[in-house]
């Protein structure tokens, strides 16, 4: 049978997703989890692979078993394997058609920016910081004209495998929260770094640096020297995995913050 796994890391310990020979990923804590809980060697797929130091709180796996268990025991079962950075926060079986990446609707980002002239060591590893003052208002503007469907090579990364560089992104909200500020995006999908490439245009559109219309000339450049460099992966987040509703998932992890 098929069992989906919705999982939450702190992505400062593990070096990304997807296995390594060093065995310090998600991938092989997961699957080392589940052959001490079951006695098998699985694969565990996953909805988007996420980078080193790149945390999620609504990231979603499947893989596929001989082992029959309640759903609350794989949950409790797993944990019991894993270290304190990463959980199973829910299980639920699911048809053989699901699949937890092709089977995907939307995905959903959270990046935190740390926005104080000091750098906090109680941040440290879990969000970007910028020192210089960052006017959120004219982030949203050059945000604004990202939404809808694109051809976003501009903010796609070497190494992409992504079949085509076109996109709709549902949203891009900005908020700030005292020193934090909070950029909360949806799409279908999301290129190789095309979240991090997004939020480095913004910084240098909060700073001054830019004007928002510029997030415009660099989507319509189409070549990724157009954009900014790639921001810190260690403020992004991975909060959720949209599915049709026929798999009855649970929804969106909760917000870091």
């Amino acid at each position: 049978m098929r069992i989906a796994l919705g999982l939450e890391y702190d992505g400062r310990f593990f070096e990304g997703w997807q296995t390594q020979p060093s065995g310090r990923t998600v991938q092989d804590y997961l699957q080392e989890a589940i052959f001490k809980f079951s006695g098998e060697r699985v694969k565990a797929v996953c909805a988007g692979r996420t980078d080193a130091n790149v945390h999620a709180s609504g990231q979603v796996v499947h893989i596929d078993t001989g082992v029959k268990r309640q759903e609350f025991s794989w949950v409790r079962g797993l944990n019991s394997y894993l270290e304190s950075t990463v959980a199973v926060r829910w299980a639920k079986e699911v048809p053989d058609s699901f699949h937890a990446r092709f089977s995907a609707v939307s995905r959903s980002y959270e990046y935190w920016i740390s926005n104080e002239p000091v750098r906090s060591p109680l941040l440290a590893g879990r969000t970007g910081w910028v020192f210089r003052p960052l006017d959120v208002e004219k982030m949203q503007q050059g945000a604004d004209y990202l939404l809808g469907e694109h051809d976003f090579s501009s903010f796609r990364a070497a190494g992409c495998q992504s079949k085509t560089p076109v996109k709709t992104i549902h949203h891009i909200r900005l908020e700030r929260r005292g020193r934090l500020i909070k950029v909360e995006l949806k799409a279908n999908a999301f290129l190789y770094h095309m979240v991090r490439n997004i939020v480095g245009c913004l910084v240098y559109i909060g700073s001054g640096a830019r004007k928002p219309g510029w997030m415009q000339e660099v989507l319509e450049a189409k070549k990724r020297e157009a954009a900014a460099p790639t921001f810190y992966p260690s403020g992004l987040y991975l909060t959720g995995v949209g599915y049709p509703d026929e798999f009855q998932l649970p929804g969106k992890g909760e917000s870091p913050f």
